[in-house]
């Protein structure tokens, strides 16, 4: 009989660590995917101005000469990230694609012009600087006209703003939720466990004592659900970057190894904090308010 009611108590046990362990790997996997995309948000901001395209319009009278001046000039400047030169041609081609129809048949002539995508450095995707690079290339005698969506760019860079606004404020406030809810977690598991801690006190033994192997049972627990977490954290961090790598989400790896530290860090941490003081809370507490 003793031996079954002591199976039964191991499995409570155990089935109360394993709890214990779950929870804390869960909240440390959730702040440690926030953590990510605080991480990489300017990154994703950055991919999507990146995607903006300006486009110069050269005048039919253009000699090759210029164009490839043209072209070599803004390769060379460094708000650009890359060009490409679409011929009257290509651009009649993708039309006609886009349309179904071929319009050159109607009109007997190409009417489209020559042109070059610029496509810029995130930095230099705003309004100002786009009204600066517009000029500068008009200033050109055989550039005919610069085009790009203006609105699209301002929608953008002011949803930017309020978007990295927000993961912020709700980083914090996840952190803090996080931080709540393992100290809960632990509370429970040293509330389990407050006769014990009494019995053990009214014995003689010093509180550091009582609280030592307490605190390194959760520590413990701490670490298995920072490593569970992690784990998570590495699948789904894997996934997305084979999903979209030119988000090239590996390509910081030192960035990477501090958010898996702090997270890490942040499972031992909150466990040894919230112990102590549920160790010590029960530790104070006179013997007839165990019950309640």
């Amino acid at each position: 009989m003793s031996s079954s009611f002591d199976k039964y108590q191991k499995r409570r046990l155990i089935s109360s660590y394993f709890s214990v362990a779950l929870s804390i790997a869960l909240v440390l996997f959730l702040v440690g995917l926030l953590g990510l995309l605080v991480l990489n948000a300017k990154k994703v901001a950055d991919h999507f101005k990146e995607q903006v395209t300006v486009t110069i319009y050269l005048k039919d009278t253009a000699k090759d000469v210029e164009i490839k001046q043209l072209e070599k000039s803004l390769a060379m400047a460094d708000y650009v990230k890359s060009t490409n030169f679409v011929s009257k041609e290509q651009a009649a081609e993708s039309m006609k694609a886009e349309s179904g129809e071929d319009f050159m048949e109607f009109l007997g002539i190409n009417p489209l012009k020559n042109s070059i995508d610029v496509h810029l450095k995130a930095d230099f995707v705003t309004s100002e600087k786009l009204e600066i690079i517009s000029k500068e290339a008009l200033s050109k005698s055989f550039v005919d006209e610069v085009n790009y969506d203006n609105d699209l760019v301002k929608l953008m860079n002011d949803n930017v703003k309020k978007i990295s606004f927000w993961i912020l404020l709700i980083s914090g406030i996840f952190t803090l939720i996080a931080v709540l809810l393992i100290n809960s977690s632990i509370r429970l598991a040293v509330y389990s466990k407050r006769f014990t801690i009494k019995t053990m006190q009214m014995v003689g033994a010093t509180k550091r004592f009582i609280r030592l192997p307490f605190i390194w049972r959760s520590v413990k627990l701490g670490i298995i659900g920072a490593l569970i977490a992690l784990t998570g954290m590495g699948i789904v961090l894997y996934y997305i970057d084979k999903m979209f790598p030119e988000l090239a989400l590996l390509s910081n790896p030192i960035l990477l190894i501090a958010l898996f530290g702090f997270v890490f860090g942040l499972g031992i941490v909150i466990t040894w904090i919230s112990t102590f003081f549920a160790t010590q809370r029960f530790l104070n507490l006179n013997t007839d308010k165990l019950y309640y």
